[in-house]
């Protein structure tokens, strides 16, 4: 009888560890994917950085290269790894961000790839604001061109006119 009472202890133990095992492996399974969605459109926003600093640099070759690579980081988007608001939001912009990529990789005209950049920038800006970036991300505006960018640094380097005006604007938003 103690033994009976004994093996059915250590097989309820058992059956309670092992329960308890698979649902710690689901939780962090889970932990993983929701770190990968984010890590996702980061890998958009570092690309749009890059874009960002080529135009600071006025190298219009640059500025096409690196496009070209927001253009690759935007088609390697996984929409169904996307939470429910990032998805909804990259619904809402997947188009014009990768035309606005395409339109300044295929020019080495500076004065185009910074017009078609303002609209990257308000597309940009409209999704960061729904899936935070690993970073604070402050939204700048030049009053010259009337546009805004995105930047890593609070320190204002205007894409839009490079070295001829490299400090024109000001940090109108915070993003973390």
């Amino acid at each position: 009888m103690k033994k009976s009472i004994s093996t059915i202890a250590a097989a309820i133990t058992f059956v309670f560890t092992a329960n308890f095992a698979q649902a710690n492996t689901i939780k962090t399974e889970t932990t993983i994917i929701e770190v990968a969605d984010s890590s996702q459109l980061q890998s958009v926003y570092d690309a749009y950085f890059t874009v960002k600093d080529a135009l600071i640099k006025s190298d219009a070759k640059l500025t096409s290269a690196k496009a070209t690579d927001l253009l690759a980081a935007i088609t390697a988007i996984k929409m169904d790894k996307l939470k429910t608001t990032e998805h909804t939001a990259w619904m809402k912009v997947v188009k014009k961000l990768t035309a606005d990529a395409k339109s300044i990789s295929n020019t080495t005209d500076l004065k185009k790839q910074r017009e078609t950049f303002k609209s990257l920038s308000k597309n940009t800006y409209d999704l960061i604001k729904v899936s935070k970036s690993d970073v604070a991300v402050y939204k700048q505006y030049c009053p010259m061109a009337d546009a805004d960018w995105l930047s890593k640094e609070k320190a204002v380097k205007n894409p839009y006119y490079g070295s001829s005006m490299l400090t024109c604007g000001n940090v109108v938003e915070t993003i973390k």
